[in-house]
């Protein structure tokens, strides 16, 4: 594991209780909430599920022992049998009431904040590495351009245009610009109480992890956080489990030391003015303000590329001052020829589809009859309904004129006054071949 690319220097692993950075209470207590969920133990078991070293462990367990509150079963090779006394299952037993939380032992805010700072994305980037990054889609290098800067650039990224231009496939393909690895962290201790922050439907962790690393941290890839018309006010601050008594990180937590894309703005519960205004300070000053159910307020980092896209006008997102706080502004449009084509080709080879250019023009010309202009998705949509349609009637895989109507016919809505699709041919003098657009 060599070759992965993260600061293993920021999380030496503890061999001390003082060198966790918490209370010892709060270790004692999750210990014995350990073995009380487990019945009975070893000292290295109950060690490794909380995250921390043996030597660690043998001090707390001696601690607790000296309390009366566990006991020694006996020698397992090298270790101890452990068990809670009746005493300690007692006490354990009222405490976990509404509090069960018995995982990895947290990291402190200190040592969260601090890591993450040293985190921070340093990124060389150019033109060859945009389209590296975007290999597998047609983006014309003017559009290239603009999101190069954007996204080395402070300030929160605005992608608008059209329905089906492309932005949410370039919003979540803006992660692959970074190719090193950070620390999340398992959870985070606040006040005494616990925030659960790694989610393995969220972070993407390398296997197998590095030796050497305090195992209350996971290398994983930078994340990326996507929501769309589901995001909702409670999604942007902690959220409190009364079972198990911890808290799930909100969204833009999770998020820290990568990217968080609010697809289709303008189209969630909460309004776009109020999302911004919730993130003004974090956007300008790198900090977020949390809150505890016991009201402790507190501060964690904000540090992430805060990415945008909607289809609607943006005029009508907010006034001159919201939209002058999503500082790059990058308009995502329709496609030329050239591309759609290229498009077209892309998705036609990758499922062995023959096409041809008279076929390719018309199947333009259906788009712009419809749309008005070119989209790239049409393109992608009409060769998998085709193959549908093939599979059903038992047909070579060709998209020629028929089938792009056959297709039409079903795709688009139609008013009743638009002339049909057939009437959008035009006599063709060359005869057809397997296409390949010209670059």
């Amino acid at each position: 594991m060599d070759d992965v690319n993260f600061r293993s220097d920021l999380v030496r692993v503890p061999n001390r209780p003082e060198e966790l950075d918490l209370p010892i209470g709060m270790i004692e207590e999750l210990f014995m909430r350990r073995v009380l969920t487990d019945r009975q133990s070893t000292i290295h078991d109950v060690s490794d599920q909380l995250g921390v070293t043996m030597p660690i462990g043998r001090v707390i367990a001696d601690s607790l022992r000296d309390k009366k509150l566990l006991e020694y079963y006996g020698l397992e090779g090298r270790d101890y049998r452990i068990g809670l006394t009746e005493h300690g299952h007692k006490v354990t037993s009222e405490r976990m009431v509404g509090n069960s939380y018995a995982s990895y032992l947290p990291v402190s805010l200190s040592d969260y904040t601090r890591v993450v700072s040293a985190q921070k994305a340093e990124m060389v980037l150019n033109r060859e590495t945009i389209r590296t990054a975007f290999g597998d889609l047609v983006v014309a290098d003017e559009l290239l351009d603009q999101l190069g800067p954007a996204f080395l650039s402070d300030g929160a990224i605005f992608l608008y245009g059209p329905p089906g231009t492309g932005k949410t496939s370039l919003a979540e393909r803006m992660i692959r610009l970074h190719t090193d690895k950070v620390l999340v962290p398992r959870a985070v201790s606040v006040d005494g109480s616990v925030i659960v922050v790694f989610d393995p439907a969220t972070h993407k962790a390398i296997d197998p992890q590095p030796q050497g690393i305090d195992p209350r941290w996971v290398v994983c890839d930078r994340p990326i956080v996507i929501v769309g018309g589901e995001l909702s006010p409670k999604m942007l601050d902690l959220e409190y489990d009364t079972i198990s008594g911890a808290y799930t990180a909100p969204i833009q937590m999770q998020a820290n030391n990568g990217i968080l894309v609010v697809d289709d703005l303008g189209r969630q519960v909460i309004r776009p003015d109020e999302l911004l205004n919730r993130w003004i300070v974090p956007l300008s000053r790198g900090i977020d303000f949390l809150r505890l159910v016991n009201g402790a307020k507190f501060t964690v980092p904000f540090e992430l590329k805060l990415v945008t896209s909607t289809n609607l006008e943006p005029t009508s997102l907010g006034d001159d001052a919201f939209l002058r706080r999503l500082r790059n502004k990058v308009f995502v449009g329709p496609i030329t020829d050239t591309a759609f084509n290229w498009i077209l080709v892309r998705t036609a080879q990758a499922r062995h589809i023959e096409v041809t250019a008279e076929s390719a023009q018309h199947l333009r010309r259906v788009c712009h009859h419809y749309l008005g202009e070119l989209r790239p998705y049409v393109a992608v949509d009409f060769c998998d309904m085709m193959l549908g349609v093939c599979r059903y009637e038992g047909l070579a895989p060709v998209l020629d004129i028929a089938m792009i109507n056959r297709v039409a016919g079903v795709y688009f809505v139609s008013d009743g006054v638009q002339p049909a699709v057939e009437a959008l041919v035009q006599p063709q003098s060359q005869p057809t071949a397997v296409y390949q657009p010209q670059a």
